[in-house]
């Protein structure tokens, strides 16, 4: 799955924990929704699989059915990871 910078649309790259967009010098959290309720979703992580639990629907769900949103991360860590890029 390709993963694309909500701002300008180039390809973000993985690295230590969060995205970061070359061309915005931005650093973003992925974050999974309930395709059902809009709720945020709890990652849970087992066995090397990844599943998402909603809390509000009360249900387990699969990495296909939720909806995925990047959040610009406001901390100063897109300075580090931008400096271990530049």
């Amino acid at each position: 799955m390709e993963n694309y910078c909500p701002e300008c649309g180039k390809e973000l790259v993985w690295n230590n924990g969060h995205y970061f967009c070359g061309s915005c010098e931005k650093a973003f959290a992925k974050q999974a929704f309930c395709n059902v309720c809009g709720a945020e979703l709890e990652k849970i992580r087992a066995c090397g699989a990844v599943n998402y639990f909603c809390n509000s629907c009360n249900e387990l769900k699969s990495k296909s059915s939720a909806r995925y949103v990047f959040e610009e991360q406001k901390t100063c860590q897109s300075d580090t990871i931008f400096r271990w890029f530049g």
